[in-house]
């Protein structure tokens, strides 16, 4: 069963800690002592939006937002400061932080894997990975104004926990921007990309995440906070940042009957997916490439973002996240998507400062057309 731990507090206390959308991994048992070394990542050019190709956007002057009420393309300036929503305000109802621990071996959709050492003689040679346990955080933010036992919309977001989403739904809940909800914040299973528990978890192009949320953490939640959570897909959204992006436009895509609102920070719309699949060999740039532009449009209202130096890779030419986040922006207008399309420019992968800028008119573009306060 999972561990309780004590740490209950006000969100005031705990603004901003996190970063941009990657937040530490779950506790996995240490690698070998033999692993080889991970060489850093060389940072990527500076991509102009207005290349060819790439979908066109209204440039909005510097330090300026789009708007939270309209649908498109946008460019924001080199200037990201933090919105006001995002600092702590004292005159404003403090929702509760709780925080509980979920162990592997309780877990039957994700008993827990580790990728297994690289030979860097042989770099082609096929990606492995062992078992391996793993602990993952799990914080629940309940706001002052919910009434226990009452049904509430909610927002479920990966690589937790997020304090700066818990923070901006202070500010946003008591501006009634948008409804009293629940925030739930799920640390990944351990370490990244394929081979790993986090990349098993987020870059599988399947609704098996959406299950174990559905079926190993939201019955949690409910259980030990004395909150309902609501069944209306309507009230539901989910938000990640990097692949854990991608994870939340995968469990509103493969279960719509489960979630409608999306939320995506440099969302990894590229092939990272890990072990291949017949269904969808490209991985997530499946969505862009073909799954989204031959399927029926389907009830999904979504808010992106990448910046201009955001992750580039040459392995392949299903690398680039600047690329694959203008082809999702094409192949939603084209299908009639409700969705919103931020450039950023003078950011990097899942950049803190841009997402301190943006998180409160995200959540207000996500949730719009939802009612304040509760519905079943």
């Amino acid at each position: 069963m999972p561990r309780l731990l004590s740490t209950v507090f006000a969100v005031s206390l705990v603004a901003g800690l996190s970063p941009a959308m990657a937040q530490p991994p779950a506790t996995p048992t240490p690698a070998p002592a033999t692993a080889p070394a991970r060489a850093p990542r060389p940072q990527a050019p500076t991509r102009d939006p207005h290349t060819a190709g790439y979908v066109t956007a209204k440039e909005l002057p510097d330090g300026e937002n789009a708007p939270a009420n309209v649908d498109g393309n946008f460019i924001i300036g080199a200037t990201h400061n933090a919105a006001p929503e995002m600092t702590a305000q004292d005159n404003v109802p403090h929702g509760t932080i709780n925080t509980f621990e979920m162990q592997s071996t309780d877990s039957k959709i994700y008993p827990g894997i580790a990728r297994d050492p690289r030979d860097p003689n042989e770099p082609n040679k096929p990606i492995t990975s062992h078992p391996q346990p793993y602990t993952r955080k799990v914080a629940v933010y309940v706001p002052k104004q919910y009434v226990p036992g009452t049904v509430a919309p909610f927002i479920v977001g990966a690589d937790g926990p997020d304090n700066m989403l818990f923070t901006a739904l202070d500010n946003l809940i008591a501006e009634h921007k948008v409804p009293v909800m629940i925030a739930i914040s799920i640390q990944n299973g351990g370490a990244d990309a394929q081979g790993s528990e986090r990349g098993l978890e987020y870059d599988t192009m399947s609704g098996l995440y959406a299950e174990f949320v559905e079926k190993e953490v939201l019955p949690l939640v409910e259980k030990q906070y004395n909150v309902k959570l609501t069944k209306d897909p309507e009230g539901r959204a989910t938000m990640g940042g990097s692949s854990g992006g991608s994870a939340a436009l995968e469990m509103a895509w493969y279960h719509p009957e489960l979630y409608h609102r999306v939320l995506t920070y440099s969302g990894t719309y590229v092939n990272q997916q890990w072990p291949p699949s017949d269904a969808t060999p490209h991985g997530a740039w499946e969505f862009h490439e073909r799954l989204i532009p031959n399927s029926p449009v389907k009830p999904i209202r979504i808010w992106m973002e990448v910046g201009d130096r955001d992750n580039i890779s040459t392995r392949d030419n299903y690398h680039d996240w600047v690329l694959a986040n203008e082809n999702m922006a094409k192949v939603l207008a084209d299908k009639g998507y409700h969705y919103q399309f931020v450039f950023a420019r003078n950011a990097g992968h899942t950049d803190r400062t841009v997402k301190q800028q943006t998180l409160p008119e995200a959540l207000e573009y996500v949730w719009r057309g939802y009612p304040s306060g509760t519905k079943n």
